[in-house]
């Protein structure tokens, strides 16, 4: 298995002395269980990003308009964030039950929106895509699973956050690329055509995945004694009645109701965070919303932008194969970053990701203002955009989970993936307002807003050291 190799390649076997803690380090969760996780990772990216290519041509088809079009490609986050409210508050710091969720929304969805051509109604498309917004909580919980620190040493934190990052490039390739080539089906019947079609194809796939979760995924061990906190309060936690044999010597003696044991932790754990970490934390999830922001409206803005500029004139076909050349010819470099991940630490990746990022951004101003748009131009923009920001998103939630307690990872991969879902739904409208606001606006905000990230960097340049892997 490729996955496994790559992992025992990585392995620290060059070590002199590899002592208990370094084990701890290193540890990895049940393979098959990983294998599982991370193929969700990537079937959730091709969902997204699936529609790209032809959701304009669907809700003009349907009434509808480009921002309509922007709207429905990231509207499901904003829904995958609504859900995680319900779902943390019960999901116990275990995966079996969110899987479930989201192989059954995730089909509901696809269904719903491949039935909106034959039902000619607009708002279907919309809410198919807002089921699948349910589906999406895996996101979050893909990248709780690769930091958990009860099942992921914290050398193998980066590591595995890289492969998501992969699985992020392989679905910004191949989802667009599928829209496209579906679309090319035609339209002979109003079931199964070239709209309709990304619909049918994933709930079949999602089906066939569902058995196999069924079958292979196996949940993490549940320690009695371990006490995950959750991202929202528990009201039905038990409440540990002690009996009074004496004075309690507290401060508060005078209090009549002692405060549950989770509140006491979580004030704790409070009191232990530093305000350079809370710097830390403030700028990961900026730099997070920010990644998803630009990819989200750059692979919105690609078809309508290409649609509309005189000398490319895309279809629906052409823009999916574009978006999808740019992500496959960066997935050499991800894997690179795969196996550079254990030596290089963890803020030295979010520069060099940022900065390409921001290189691909001032190249496409110049080539917007001197008016040379032409296939290549715009593809050397788009690939150093797609490889400098995917690169920058590997790095955000690992480098948290090793400053933060353990007992801080639901809640770091919360804050991270909230801060993913913001830039995922704003970026995506803005994307689709691309053209009608000016393309010199649309890129210009990109930039301003990588130049807010740069001095949260420069600042807190020193707090960010972590350890590497």
């Amino acid at each position: 298995m490729i996955l496994k190799r790559l992992l025992n390649h990585i392995h620290p076997s060059s070590s002199r002395h590899e002592t208990s803690d370094d084990a701890e380090d290193f540890k990895l969760p049940n393979m098959a269980s990983l294998v599982i996780m991370i193929a969700m990772n990537f079937l959730q990216q091709v969902s997204f990003f699936i529609v790209v290519s032809s959701s304009n041509k669907y809700a003009e088809y349907l009434g509808g308009t480009a921002t309509f079009s922007g709207i429905v490609i990231g509207i499901p986050t904003a829904f995958a964030g609504l859900s995680l409210i319900p779902l943390t508050r019960y999901d116990k710091g275990m995966y079996t039950m969110s899987l479930h969720v989201s192989c059954f929304f995730a089909i509901l969805g696809h269904i719903a929106y491949a039935l909106a051509y034959h039902a000619n109604f607009l708002y279907l498309i919309l809410i198919g895509r807002c089921l699948n917004g349910v589906a999406f909580c895996m996101f979050m919980y893909c990248k709780r699973y690769c930091t958990d620190p009860r099942i992921v040493g914290i050398r193998r934190r980066t590591t595995l956050a890289s492969w998501l990052v992969i699985c992020q490039g392989l679905g910004m390739s191949i989802g667009p690329f599928l829209g496209g080539v579906l679309y090319e089906i035609g339209f002979s019947n109003t079931i199964f055509n070239g709209y309709t079609s990304p619909g049918w194809v994933m709930a079949g796939v999602y089906v066939g995945f569902w058995i196999l979760v069924a079958n292979f995924f196996e949940d993490i061990p549940q320690s009695p004694t371990t006490i995950e906190l959750q991202s929202a309060t528990d009201s039905t936690a038990p409440v540990v009645v002690l009996e009074e044999t004496g004075p309690l010597n507290f401060p508060s003696a005078s209090t009549t109701r002692s405060p549950s044991p989770v509140d006491e932790s979580y004030r704790a754990q409070l009191s232990l965070i530093t305000r350079s970490q809370w710097g830390v934390i403030a700028c990961m999830c900026w730099f997070s919303m920010l990644c998803f922001f630009i990819l989200g409206s750059w692979e919105a803005n690609l078809p309508v932008f290409g649609g509309a500029a005189a000398n490319l004139q895309w279809s629906p076909f052409a823009a999916g194969n574009f978006i999808a050349l740019g992500g496959i010819t960066c997935f050499p470099f991800l894997l690179v970053n795969l196996l550079a991940a254990r030596r290089i630490q963890d803020r030295k990746l979010l520069a060099l990701g940022t900065t390409l990022g921001l290189a691909g951004l001032l190249v496409f101003v110049s080539i917007i203002r001197t008016g040379k748009i032409n296939y290549g131009s715009l593809f050397a923009c788009w690939w150093t955009v797609a490889l400098g920001f995917n690169l920058a998103t590997t790095v955000t939630l690992s480098l948290l989970s090793k400053q933060l307690p353990p007992e801080w990872n639901g809640r770091t991969s919360m804050a991270i993936q909230y801060s993913n879902y913001t830039g995922r739904v704003t970026g995506a409208i803005w994307g689709g307002s691309g053209v009608s606001v000016g393309m010199l606006n649309f890129v210009g905000l990109e930039i301003a807003m990588v130049g807010i990230g740069a001095i949260m960097f420069t600042t807190l340049w020193r707090d960010l050291k972590t350890k590497t892997g």
